[in-house]
This record gives C-alpha cells, sequence and structure tokens, in this order.
C-alpha cells in the first residue's frame, strides 16, 4: 500500500516540479494538490450519488409492483445514504494527503470516521422513518406496532452511535465501552424510565385492542374529548372537537381511565341519547273516562285509574318511534326514575340514527323541546326551582 502511494507522490511531484516549482515548497504544494484532488473525488462521488443513482433507483422503484421498496428506497433513505459516499472517498484517500504527517492524518481520519457514524445513524433513522410509511395488509394495529417498534429502535440507534463517536473521539474500542454500560444499567434505567412504560403501554394499548388511530375518545383526568390522531412511543396526540391538541402519554390511558366511542361509531344501532325531565307532582292527576278512552291506549292493559302522566308517557313514546330519526327497532322509552325533592325523573331513552355531532345535537334538542311544550297538553308541569318553592 505504502509503495504505491510513494509512487503517485513521486508522479504528482514530478508534475509540480514541470510546473517550475522547486525546493522545500514541492510538499507544500504536493499536499495542497492532493488534497484539493481528494475533496473534488468527494465531491464528484456525492453529485453521482445525488444525480444519477438516486434518480435510477427511485424510476426503478416506482415501475415495480410491490410497494414496501418505494419507502424503504424512497428519497429520504438514499439521500441519507448518499451522505455517507463522500466521507468514504475521503477516508480511503486520507493516506495519500496526510502519510507524511501522521498527526494531522490521524486527527482528521477520527473526524471522518465520527462523521461516517452519523451519517449511518441518519440513515438507519431514515429507513426506520419508512417503515412508519409502509402500508401493511394487516391493517392499522400491525403499524402501531411497527410505530412503538421503530421508535425503540431509534434509541437504541442514537444511542450505540453516540457510544462509537465517543470511542472514536477518544481513541478506545466502542466493545469496552459497550461493557461498561453493564454497571451503568441502573442509570439507564432511570433515564429511559419513561420510554419504556411507554413502550409496554403501547403494546398493551394495540395488543388488548384499547384504541386506535381515528377513535374518538374522552379523557376526563386531561380533559381531552375528541380524535386520536397520532400515536408513537411516548405520546398519543388527540384533537379535541374545538380542534386544539392535546397529548398524554400511553401510560396515563392504561393506568387511568378513557371512553372510547368506536363501538358508537361503528355500529348500526345509532347513537343513544338518554334526558330526564322532572314533573311537578302537585300536576300529576287522575282523568276522566273521556279523556281516558283515547287512541293512545289503544292495545295497551291500563290497571287502575289513568293519569295524566300515564297519557302523556305512552304519547311521548308513540312520537319517538314514529319518528324517523329515531331507530325504532333499537330500545325505545320513556319512563321514572325515583322519586326526588325536585319532582318526579321521566328518562326519555332511544338511539338516533344520525351519529354525526352537530346533527346528533340539534335532533335531541328538537325532540326535547317537543317533550317540554307537550308535556303542558297534558296539565303537566314542568319542575323549576323557584323561590317560594
Amino acid at each position: 500500500m505504502k509503495e504505491s502511494i510513494y509512487v503517485i507522490y513521486g508522479w504528482v511531484e514530478t508534475l509540480i516540479r514541470v510546473c517550475g516549482v522547486e525546493g522545500s515548497a514541492v510538499p507544500v504544494v504536493r499536499h495542497a494538490v492532493m488534497a484539493v484532488v481528494a475533496g473534488l473525488l468527494a465531491f464528484i462521488s456525492y453529485v453521482l450519488c445525488r444525480r444519477l443513482i438516486v434518480p435510477t433507483v427511485m424510476k426503478i422503484t416506482t415501475h415495480t409492483k410491490a410497494k414496501w421498496d418505494d419507502a424503504l428506497l424512497g428519497r429520504p433513505v438514499l439521500i441519507s445514504a448518499c451522505g455517507i459516499v463522500p466521507a468514504i472517498v475521503v477516508w480511503e484517500t486520507l493516506p495519500l494527503v496526510f502519510l507524511e504527517i501522521p498527526m494531522v492524518h490521524e486527527l482528521l481520519e477520527r473526524f471522518t470516521a465520527i462523521y461516517i457514524t452519523i451519517m449511518s445513524t441518519r440513515l438507519v433513522m431514515a429507513f426506520l422513518n419508512a417503515f412508519n410509511v409502509l402500508d401493511t395488509p394487516a391493517g392499522q394495529n400491525v403499524q402501531q406496532y411497527i410505530r412503538s417498534f421503530c421508535g425503540l429502535l431509534k434509541i437504541i440507534a442514537v444511542c450505540v452511535g453516540v457510544i462509537i463517536s465517543f470511542a472514536i473521539l477518544i481513541g478506545k474500542n466502542p466493545v469496552s465501552l459497550f461493557a461498561g454500560l453493564g454497571a451503568a444499567s441502573a442509570i439507564l434505567m432511570l433515564v429511559f424510565k419513561d420510554t419504556i412504560e411507554g413502550l409496554v403501554a403501547g403494546i398493551r394499548l394495540t395488543s388488548a385492542d384499547m384504541v386506535h388511530v381515528g377513535d374518538w375518545i374522552t379523557v376526563p383526568s386531561a380533559n381531552a374529548n375528541g380524535t386520536v390522531i397520532e400515536m408513537n412511543l411516548t405520546t398519543v396526540k388527540i384533537q379535541n372537537f374545538d380542534k386544539t391538541i392535546t397529548t398524554v402519554s400511553p401510560t396515563t390511558l392504561v393506568n387511568g381511565s378513557f371512553q372510547n366511542w368506536k363501538g358508537m361509531q361503528e355500529s348500526e344501532g345509532g347513537r343513544r341519547v338518554t334526558r330526564k325531565l322532572y314533573i311537578d307532582f302537585r300536576s300529576i292527576h287522575f282523568v276522566d273516562g273521556n279523556t281516558a278512552d283515547q287512541p293512545i291506549l289503544e292495545g295497551k292493559t291500563v290497571n287502575g285509574r289513568v293519569t295524566n302522566l300515564l297519557l302523556y308517557r305512552h304519547a311521548m313514546e308513540d312520537y319517538l318511534r314514529n319518528d324517523p330519526r329515531i331507530n325504532a327497532s333499537g330500545t325505545v322509552m320513556v319512563h321514572q326514575l325515583e322519586a326526588t325533592q325536585a319532582g318526579l325523573p321521566i328518562e326519555f331513552y332511544f338511539f338516533l340514527k344520525d351519529k354525526t355531532s352537530a346533527v346528533y345535537e340539534e335532533n335531541i334538542a328538537q325532540i326535547m323541546e317537543y317533550a317540554y311544550a307537550q308535556a303542558t297538553e297534558f296539565g303537566l308541569k314542568i319542575y323549576q326551582q323557584y323561590p317560594e318553592q
């Protein structure tokens, strides 16, 4: 190897002397020329990779039937790989440039090795990011597993890159530094405590099918009520209905409590409604025979005398069952609850077909407004707290 380098040195010095440079200036000019040549070779290699190899590979991947190569050999991955090529060229040409200056040669060799390590770590990160956008036939469950696992691998890659770079800088064997990490495992566990807990919690969330991206959830402890837009190793992002973003940790969801509305969204029965109104006890009374003999009670068994509240309940049930906005095949009830000091609670229980929040709330408002107004038609009074009461 050295013989070949000295041959190149002699050839370069001959060219320098032909150009009229003599004496002690020859080694200086030779080092400068070799450094310029090494820099040009590194630049040319980068341009060739960026302008020729990257477009060629991307063109090949776009014409294949497989989709995985579009992500794993996408532009970010190839651009990161291009950053390593000029460093390798510089690494190989360093002996040609600074063979006679060992101190400079060793220093530049270390910095070049550190640069290659950093760019290699960046390449690994880009490659792992490609997995996050990779479409999997198994659906979102597998995709969330991949994201959590890739997040862990990113942390490992960065840690390995930092250790190798530090070992190169101080001139030690990286293996010896890795061996020393065993003694510092307790400190590492403390430093990465949240990350490890987040990974375990994320796996529990997905494996138990608790929550996925796109689910509507409510987290009372975090005052969050909206759609999950992102899940990763340490955070779950929830876009609330007022367009604000709430960020919670997977550990919070696993160790705490939250409500997932996915079942309601996917159900064909509609969205449940439970509303109460309170009837003043003093307005409940029996009705005479003519009033009791109404179509409302046809086909229904009534034991004893008929009250205006009984007529009202059956009338509202018929109204709800005939309303096209309500799923008549689901449970429809207008029933009494336990009496309170604030009156007799009457609960309306039914399912609306349209589950969209705005339409859902508007339909509830219209139905309950009708229920309030209809109560007076039966001689009932809605309980309201007045000073004299």
